[in-house]
């Protein structure tokens, strides 16, 4: 009991002291939209030279980010894309953004866990009447439809009875269709040299799926609910 104690003592410590040289050394600037379309141009030749290298830094750092809830990781998502492009950045993305979201549940559960239920408990009534109404498909419709943001998701369910293995599998198939966009978008992105590139199909039709993407799945989810709940004519 006395160990389990002092592992804690230590991991809570380690991670207020990432979490501190995060902002005492502002970090943030390197997760700016301005400083990633500034080094894009070095960032692909380095990637051309050393690919496996970069894609692990990449998700090493991505990962990172997002198990201790950062702020940055939109900004990584677009990043994938220019980077990698649209197949292997979906990928890329898809895996550090869940096995990141996966961390930060452990966390909030076995060290955080008062600090998340003071801060989120408020939340937690909610999220724990879905869950026991609908079971993994409550956490599928949030990672679909964002009620809440992406990393206090993370951290409210650490305080709920699931597995983490289904909530590893249910944000992995619930965010890949974000994700794509989000890829996608980071893709057109990358390609602007100039002010008219703005203006060029791919962005507008990425940018039109961001707005879109949210009402979609609200119908669908919708859609989906009143089937589910619709009574059954016995003949």
């Amino acid at each position: 009991m006395q160990s389990k104690s002092i592992q804690k003592i230590f991991l809570i410590l380690a991670l207020s002291a990432l979490v501190g040289a995060f902002f005492l050394f502002d970090l943030g600037q390197f997760l700016s939209l301005d400083y990633i379309k500034d080094s894009q141009q070095r960032f692909q030749t380095l990637y051309a030279e050393q690919t496996a290298t970069v894609i692990a830094v990449y998700m090493g750092v991505y990962i990172l980010v997002t198990a201790l809830s950062l702020p940055g990781a939109a900004i990584m998502t677009l990043a994938g894309g220019a980077l990698f492009g649209l197949l292997v950045g979906t990928v890329v993305v898809s895996f550090a953004s869940t096995i990141g979201a996966t961390l930060a549940c452990f966390v909030s559960r076995f060290v955080l866990q008062d600090w998340v239920q003071r801060r989120f408990g408020q939340r937690l009534v909610a999220v724990n009447q879905g869950i026991e109404k609908e079971g993994a498909f409550y956490l599928f419709t949030l990672r679909l439809v964002p009620i809440f943001p992406f990393w206090i998701i993370n951290l409210v369910m650490g305080l709920t009875r699931m597995k983490l293995r289904t909530f590893f599998w249910v944000s992995q198939v619930g965010m890949l269709p974000g994700t794509l966009v989000y890829v996608n978008a980071g893709r057109e992105l990358g390609r602007i040299d100039s002010l008219g590139g703005i203006l060029s199909p791919g962005l507008i039709l990425s940018f039109v799926l961001l707005g879109l993407f949210p009402l979609a799945t609200k119908k669908i989810m919708v859609w989906y609910r009143t089937r589910r709940n619709k009574p059954k004519i016995v003949t």
